[in-house]
């Protein structure tokens, strides 16, 4: 997954992801995060390789002739496809050249289907493309998500008859990774009493002719000769080195209306060039329309005051060498969260079975990282109620072991959850240090260990923190530590606070001592926002995961497994 900032650099963020960025800019980077949001996004793409083996014989006088269809399963139940492979002729084994290409989505369950169809001889002169499927004897499905198969990059399926083997393998170009420094001068003033405040822009060019943008620098306040901080790209965001990069300079508006200050239009290896010669590339404004368009020159000039390409580990490539996540529960039990009896409560468990918001929060994170858990043992605790007869406790295992805290996979944790409602009396107040440094120390002892585990904590709160210091310097000492934090907030609560906690939306943190975080760990979304703008829990918090273990893998110089 291509990063848009340099993981050492403080807001270092994937190209397009939801907060803002650190730097000058401050809230004036949120807004560009929307504006280049609402324009596009990158993804991993993965190129799918199918083989089959002992398929049913559905010809009389010859084996069959299979094609593979594979389909995404959308939300609603329908099925997107996705592409084909071409037709063999006469084979019962077969494996098929053609490949199937797709784009990986940690933060979102894609479940795969896989049709096999014996086609029929008088359509092996049509495009595989053009092929009616209703026409052709079906020989078998079956089903997977994407995830499973990234996680070991082979999977054999069952078909009805036979067997189907899916290899899958990340796109090479996401692996090439080329770092910039932009550098402007004599940039004109768009501002009335001040100086400009400009970020850059940067897009590739599709084959329509549109620009799509893939990445952009954070703002520069009052500044008309800005340094900006490292862009990465990656070579599969922008096709080859070759191809033409859209640069467009605005000055940034809070009204999100923001004024092209000037454009240029480069291929990286232009921009290579550009470098190695210490030359500068005047920006344009186009101007007029139609026969009478063209460029107008500025005096602006864009360089290139670093350059520099490496073969960096991806996320899938930990993964599928035998890193783990694990999932770790923290929810919140006090009384302001209202008698669980009542069905105003936040933790009204409903007759009908319709999941509050704490359930709901829980399965839509737990049922994406679960796949990436070989065991599927969770810990889970509660936190801020009383158990029968002992004080408040602010971490407490909620499947009321003493000893232990893991329960087994989702269900598990819903088990558990209702029947802590039953067994424990709400309280307060809202306190985090407790459930964050039991967490800290499960990754802890895995560091020890030696084995190659990141762990997820996701806390589910209804307040906000009231141990606002002692939440921090125990985020920050697991700063260190395998471990990213997701704060989901549930209710009407001014959740103004809780987003100091979130790096993205700010400086690094620092403890009461002056020690400050290695690098941002936590992640924060109000679930009342996420429902009004039809935004998944699991993209708002998930988006920036893989992004924050390679930054661990990173600052521990830790390899990949095999």
């Amino acid at each position: 997954m291509g990063n848009c900032f340099s993981e050492e650099l403080p807001g270092g963020r994937q190209a397009v992801g939801p907060g803002g960025v650190s730097g000058d800019g401050g809230a004036a980077s949120d807004a560009v995060n929307l504006f280049l949001k609402s324009r596009g996004a990158p993804f991993s793409q993965i190129e799918l390789s199918l083989s089959a083996s002992k398929l049913r014989d559905r010809d009389a006088l010859s084996k069959s002739d299979p094609m593979a269809v594979v389909y995404m399963k959308k939300r609603d139940g329908s099925l997107e496809e996705i592409g084909r492979t071409e037709v063999i002729s006469n084979s019962l084994n077969p494996n098929w050249v053609a490949k199937i290409n797709l784009n990986y989505q940690f933060e979102i369950v894609q479940p795969l289907v896989f049709q096999i169809y014996d086609v029929d001889s008088q359509f092996h002169n049509v495009s595989e493309k053009m092929i009616k499927l209703e026409d052709q004897q079906f020989l078998g499905e079956t089903t997977c998500l994407l995830s499973e198969v990234v996680t070991k990059m082979t999977k054999t399926l069952p078909l009805n008859v036979g067997f189907l083997t899916v290899h899958a393998e990340e796109s090479f170009g996401s692996k090439i990774l080329m770092e910039l420094i932009f550098r402007c001068s004599d940039l004109e003033n768009k501002d009335l009493f001040s100086k400009s405040d400009p970020f850059l822009l940067v897009s590739r060019v599709s084959e329509s002719g549109a620009s799509i943008p893939i990445c952009k620098t954070e703002v520069k306040k009052n500044d008309l000769n800005p340094i900006f901080k490292p862009v990465v790209l990656n070579l599969q965001q922008i096709g080859s080195k070759e191809s033409p990069l859209v640069i467009e300079c605005f000055n940034f508006n809070s009204n999100g209306k923001h004024d092209l200050i000037g454009k240029a239009v480069k291929s990286m290896e232009e921009l290579e060039t550009l470098h190695n010669r210490q030359n500068g590339d005047f920006f344009f404004i186009p101007t007029g329309t139609g026969h009478d368009h063209h460029n107008k020159v500025l005096k602006s000039q864009i360089f290139v005051d670093k350059f520099s390409e490496s073969r960096q580990k991806t996320f899938l490539d930990y993964i599928s060498g035998g890193c783990e996540l694990n999932f770790l529960v923290a929810i919140d039990f006090t009384a302001s969260n209202g008698n669980p009896r009542l069905p105003d409560s936040l933790h009204y468990i409903d007759p009908s079975g319709r999941a509050n918001a704490y359930q709901r929060a829980i399965i839509e994170v737990g049922e994406v990282i679960q796949f990436y858990d070989s065991d599927k043992r969770f810990s889970a605790w509660g936190f801020g109620a009383r158990p029968i007869d002992g004080p408040v406790s602010h971490c407490f295992n909620l499947n009321g072991s003493t000893s232990q805290p893991e329960v087994e996979g989702i269900q598990g944790v819903m088990s558990a959850y209702i029947s802590a409602l039953h067994n424990v009396s709400l309280a307060g107040p809202t306190l985090f240090g407790h459930v964050i440094s039991a967490a800290a120390s499960v990754a802890g002892q895995s560091v020890t260990s030696g084995s190659q585990k990141y762990f997820v904590l996701l806390i589910v709160t209804d307040g906000v923190v009231t141990d606002l210091q002692e939440t921090i310097d125990a985020i920050v000492k697991a700063s260190d530590l395998p471990l990213s934090i997701l704060i989901v907030g549930v209710g009407g609560a001014d959740f103004k606070e809780m987003e100091f906690l979130d790096g993205d939306k700010g400086a690094r943190l620092e403890t009461s001592t002056g020690r400050v975080a290695t690098r941002d760990i936590v992640q924060f979304v109000p679930l009342r926002d996420v429902q009004n703008n039809e935004i998944s829990v699991v993209q708002s918090l998930l988006a920036e995961l893989p992004s924050q273990l390679l930054s661990y893998m990173k600052h521990r110089d830790i390899q990949t497994l095999n």
